[in-house]
């Protein structure tokens, strides 16, 4: 799952041109993509406005889905325990392969009681970003950022 900014042509823009003035406010949208990395489809879609951020769009994205869902693999932007809470809610048995940020600790009862994002986090501490992409098998995000590139290129 990603997102990307889309730029959206209007009335502005026939005011900067026919009158050489620069429009105030430009108007941008954000096209919410879950894809299916073996077959490069697209299995779900969301357009929000600019101001809605990636984990918001979730809910919306997985009601779309109806195929089970064996990994979920996005970006930093969706971390978060909401995001991982309304994923597993849905699908049995999903791998979740989030990166957490950098300044990202593990939970108060990682010692004990690990949730995935804390083994992450450790695993991260323990043998460096690097090494944990490696692991999980993030580093496919490539393909998705391909994907997206495909996707937002046909006219």
């Amino acid at each position: 799952m990603d997102s990307t900014g889309l730029k959206v042509f209007g009335a502005g823009e026939w005011l900067e041109t026919k009158h050489g003035k620069t429009s105030r406010r430009r108007s941008w949208r954000k096209l919410h993509l879950g894809l299916d990395l073996e077959t490069g489809q697209i299995e779900c879609s969301e357009l929000t406005t600019d101001d809605i951020g990636d984990p918001s769009a979730v809910p919306d994205l997985l009601d779309q889905i109806d195929e089970p869902v064996h990994r979920f693999l996005a970006d930093g932007a969706y971390d978060g325990a909401a995001t991982r809470t309304e994923i597993t809610q849905r699908f049995a048995d999903v791998e979740i392969i989030i990166p957490p940020p950098k300044t990202a600790v593990p939970g108060p009862e990682a010692e004990t009681n690990p949730t995935a994002r804390d083994l992450d986090v450790l695993a991260i501490k323990a043998h460096g970003r690097m090494a944990w992409q490696k692991s999980t098998g993030y580093n496919q995000r490539a393909r998705v950022e391909t994907l997206m590139g495909r996707w937002k290129s046909v006219e």
